[in-house]
């Protein structure tokens, strides 16, 4: 677990409000693109995840979705059919497929879903960086915190 870094009372409302704001921001930005793509937002979570962990395993993604595993089998189905995700079988247990994007999310259309966090990403990284890894740490503690107390 993070350490978390205890903010002086007067910035607590600011960052809570500035997070609330990125939040909002980062979800229009999605809705947006998901809206050009033509894409229900579980298949754009779906092809996000798949492209951030090449290889997921379909029972993987179903966990990470919350979703049944005919549910995931459909979605699986239609990002294939559109020509987002490649399935394979896998090498070692050929019951088992990967997946994998195959649409080139850096290029039209497809770069409008990470569109804003590369943008976001790219501010971070002309930030102070010891100033973003105390914020990086301070904002871990606070999710795990938040985590918690949701449970």
């Amino acid at each position: 677990m993070a350490a978390m870094i205890s903010p002086s009372s007067s910035s607590l409302p600011a960052l809570a409000v500035a997070l609330r704001r990125y939040v909002d921001a980062r979800n229009a930005a999605l809705l947006a693109a998901r809206l050009l793509l033509g894409v229900n937002e579980l298949d754009a979570r779906a092809l996000l995840h798949i492209a951030a962990n090449p290889g997921t395993r379909p029972g993987e993604l179903r966990d990470y979705l919350g979703i049944t595993s005919a549910g995931v089998t459909t979605l699986i189905d239609r990002l294939v059919e559109r020509g987002a995700v490649q399935r394979d079988v896998d090498r070692d247990d050929r019951r088992v497929s990967r997946l994998t994007v195959i649409a080139d999310l850096k290029g039209e259309p497809w770069n409008v879903l990470t569109r804003f966090d590369d943008a976001f990403s790219a501010a971070i990284e002309r930030s102070d960086q010891n100033d973003a890894g105390r914020f990086a740490e301070a904002l871990d503690g606070f999710t795990v915190a938040a985590q918690q107390a949701r449970i």
